[in-house]
């Protein structure tokens, strides 16, 4: 997903986002550790997702307590 989609949701939506990545990141590795992967290049990407929705979340939060 691009990085900009991210900016359009709500913290909830976010946190959300971020749960499910996560459990997408877990079942990446499972299939690359039994084989199946047939482009590891997905997990980066996955990662990178899961930071961006972290740091979105994190800019947040410091904008908040300004």
């Amino acid at each position: 997903m691009k990085p900009n989609k991210y900016f359009d949701m709500t913290d909830d939506e976010l946190l959300a986002q971020e749960k499910e990545l996560k459990a997408e990141l877990f079942n990446l590795r499972f299939q690359m550790a039994t084989g199946q992967l047939s482009n590891p290049l997905v997990i980066r990407d996955t990662r990178r997702n899961i930071a961006r929705v972290k740091t979105i979340l994190r800019q947040r939060q410091i904008k908040a307590q300004a």
